[in-house]
Order: structure tokens, then C-alpha cells, then sequence
């Protein structure tokens, strides 16, 4: 293995346990039978750091994780492809120089969207909108707390 390979390899699990940690250790039950949690900040964080598949793999894995040892095992597929989708969004983004506040509202956006779909399959969609907000909540505090790490992250020539 190169040097380069196993770096990336042990940002990308150390990116993974962080938001495992981050998306477990603050719960905030939401209506519907989800939780309101801090890990879409480092879901962000992730995509603006590595690539858009170890980004998708981290973020996936380690919010996936945290449903699965929080009890919502139920959601753990489901967060597993919308976070990851998350990371992968910015990624890209990041890669095409575009804007970082946009591509984190253009993430969280299909956050929120994603649970709605799949909330809406599990629940129905009525129970799935009451949701809707929550997760607006949510993805409004991952967006602000996530551009505000790059900034630090930048500005300390961390990446």
C-alpha cells in the first residue's frame, strides 16, 4: 500500500467515527420517529475533505453506524445513501470550485427530501411531513456549524 492510499484510508475512518460520534452523542427526538443530531455538520466537513467516494463511504458508514447503535436500525440504509449522497454532493462541488455554502444548502436539501421519501414508505407521507421542518432544523444547524469548520479548517491550512 502507498503512504498516500493508507492516509487517505485513515482520514476517511477517522471522518467516519467523528460523525458516528457526532450523530449519536446529541439525540433530539423529532416527531416522526427519527432524532435531530449534530452529524450533518461533519457529514459536510467530509465532503469538503476527501474525495467524492471515500467522502460517500465515511459519512455513509459512520451515520449509518450511529443509527444502528442509537436503536434506528431501520434507518441505517437509508441514512447510509443520504448522507453519503450528502458528501458526495460537496465533493463534486468543492472539486468544480463551486461556492461551499451552496453545494452544503444543495445537501441538505436532499437530506431533507431523502428522509421525506423514505419516511413517506415507511410512515405515509402525511407522518413523513410532519417531519419536514425537524429536519429543516437540522439540516439549517449541519449547513452553519459545517461551513464554519472549513473556515477554521482553511484558515489553519487543514485539509
Amino acid at each position: 500500500m502507498t503512504k498516500n492510499f493508507c492516509k487517505k484510508l485513515v482520514t476517511a475512518a477517522l471522518l467516519a467515527a467523528l460523525t458516528c460520534v457526532a450523530t449519536a452523542l446529541v439525540r433530539v427526538p423529532s416527531p416522526a420517529k427519527g432524532y435531530l443530531n449534530l452529524g450533518d455538520c461533519v457529514v459536510l466537513v467530509t465532503g469538503w475533505a476527501l474525495s467524492p467516494v471515500y467522502g460517500f463511504l465515511a459519512s455513509g458508514l459512520g451515520s449509518a453506524m450511529a443509527d444502528v447503535f442509537s436503536g434506528y436500525a431501520v434507518y441505517a440504509p437509508a441514512t447510509f445513501v443520504i448522507k453519503g449522497l450528502m458528501a458526495m454532493v460537496v465533493s463534486f462541488g468543492v472539486r468544480k470550485k463551486l461556492p461551499l455554502g451552496l453545494l452544503a444548502c444543495a445537501a441538505e436539501i436532499l437530506m431533507v427530501l431523502g428522509y421525506f421519501g423514505f419516511e413517506g414508505f415507511l410512515y405515509g407521507l402525511e407522518t413523513a411531513a410532519v417531519n419536514i421542518p425537524a429536519n429543516a432544523v437540522q439540516g439549517t444547524a449541519g449547513l452553519t456549524l459545517g461551513c464554519a469548520a472549513v473556515k477554521v479548517l482553511k484558515k489553519n491550512r487543514i485539509s
